[in-house]
């Protein structure tokens, strides 16, 4: 469990600095009219991973149930509903932080405790964390491709670039 938070909270802190870096354009931005925007995917991926952790440290084991959106909008973080990008990356923070400290106070029995996804699929808490990160990665890299398109390199990319002239 420690392995994956430890890495979750990395692509958080990635995702975070996206929001950051984006603050000088506006959060409603996005590339045509069907998509969401970037402020959206930010809110999104704030609140499905605060959601979905917050439901499995309560144990609900079945979210593939008719009330699936009921159920989740209880544990929502709070957030202004037009936050700013600092607001929206201090939140996407503070929550990770609190949600990891959370999780790494449950024992083992707790993460190999199985469970029903969305699809009907059963697996461990411990795959559905995994499962949540990398929902939180898919969402990520739309932001960054966002950033692209206003001209902004992504954070990942800037380290990688600084690491290749070191």
């Amino acid at each position: 469990m420690d392995a994956i938070l430890n890495s979750w909270k990395s692509v958080r802190e990635d995702t975070a600095q996206a929001v950051n870096d984006f603050a000088a354009c506006p959060l409603d931005y996005k590339p045509c009219a069907d998509l969401m925007s970037f402020g959206e995917i930010a809110r999104h991926i704030l609140q499905a991973g605060y959601g979905l952790t917050g439901m499995l440290l309560d144990g609900v084991d079945n979210l593939s149930t008719p009330q699936f959106r009921e159920m989740i909008g209880k544990y929502i973080a709070d957030l202004p509903e037009t936050p700013d990008a600092a607001s929206l990356a201090s939140a996407l923070r503070s929550t990770m932080e609190q949600r990891s400290k959370e999780m790494s106070a449950k024992g083992s029995d707790f993460w190999s405790g199985e469970m029903t996804r969305m699809d009907g699929q059963r697996f461990t808490r411990l795959e559905m964390v995994q499962f949540i990160k990398e929902h939180e990665l898919t969402h990520r890299q739309q932001l960054f491709t966002y950033l692209r398109l206003n001209g902004v390199v992504p954070a990942t990319t800037r380290r990688r670039l600084a690491k290749a002239k070191a």
